[in-house]
């Protein structure tokens, strides 16, 4: 294999994998507060809609993923008032999400179904974008790639090195002393939900922004549920959510790879290849696993202060 076609693997890989570590970074902030969101599929599948609708109206790729970001939160909006405020169940919160949004996002982008647009524009360094196997994959990826590598950053340094991230651990692993030190624990789970579904939405956007520059419905293909596996993969760490996402996204070049040079399996199985890796990886983790559950203690248990 030529460098050419190693770096064509590569950013393919990476390419594949952005989506799904933007819908699980936003999952694990809202996770890591307590609060178990099932509907990532729902609010991924409304930002794809949603932001290739805007972008093709306005000819901004910019304007269609900040819209599929706050279509996104406003979905996430809806399933904290539901949890957050009014303690209803989270996963079938959650479930009905997911249902409602893929309903919703046909409806939104039925009168886009079959266009088309040009892809998110992509870094142009002269001299080291066109370097030899690493040039595209650093220096000439899409501007998602890299404000995910960002959001990863900012995300990590906050839940690790700052009192905000404090408390948003707080409130996971015991919101009834958190809320006895005075802890708006609402507060903070409405917040760490809304910021859960502007990265679903976004991740959404990039889909039908650059992935693949175009609608069609039911798009995400089950992206929301492997981002809410990738969680648990990485163990509610920024980091490791990066490499599952990655190992998710090889598998899927991989299944594409095979079927561009004819390998004999049938279509169905290497479409089911990407999927099938990421149960395999939980699995190996759940069997290395010495210790209890590393997940936040709280996770899925509603706040009741009377109680």
């Amino acid at each position: 294999m030529n460098p050419d076609m190693i770096q064509l693997v590569l950013v393919g890989v990476v390419t594949a994998a952005t989506p799904l570590f933007l819908a699980a970074l936003g999952e694990l902030v809202a996770e890591r507060a307590g609060v178990l969101n099932l509907g990532v599929e729902g609010m991924m599948v409304m930002g794809a809609a949603s932001g290739f609708a805007a972008a093709y109206l306005t000819g901004s790729t910019l304007i269609g993923a900040l819209v599929g970001t706050a279509v996104g939160a406003l979905m996430a909006l809806l399933f904290g008032l539901l949890t957050v405020v009014f303690a209803v169940s989270q996963v079938a919160a959650g479930l009905a999400l997911t249902i409602f949004g893929l309903g919703l996002s046909g409806l939104v982008g039925s009168a886009f179904v079959g266009l088309k647009r040009d892809a998110a524009p992509h870094l142009a360094i002269p001299g080291l974008t066109h370097l030899p196997v690493v040039g595209r994959l650093v220096f000439g990826e899409d501007y998602f790639v890299y404000a995910a590598l960002l959001l990863a950053l900012a995300v990590s340094h906050g839940l690790r090195r700052t009192r905000a991230g404090l408390v948003l651990r707080a409130v996971g692993d015991n919101h009834g002393s958190a809320h006895a030190l005075g802890v708006p624990v609402r507060s903070v789970r409405l917040l760490a939900v809304l910021f859960g579904g502007a990265c679903a939405g976004l991740g959404g956007a990039y889909l039908s922004l650059s992935y693949t520059p175009f609608w069609s419905p039911e798009m995400t293909a089950g992206r929301g549920w492997i981002a809410l596996a990738l969680v648990v993969f990485a163990s509610w760490r920024p980091w490791r959510a990066l490499g599952g996402a990655l190992l998710f996204g090889g598998a899927t070049v991989l299944q594409l790879q095979a079927q561009a040079f004819g390998i004999g399996l049938p279509g169905q199985f290497m479409s089911a290849v990407p999927y099938l890796v990421t149960l395999l990886a939980l699995v190996a983790l759940s069997l290395r696993r010495r210790a209890g559950s590393v997940a936040p203690a709280m996770l899925g248990t509603a706040f009741v202060p009377d109680r």
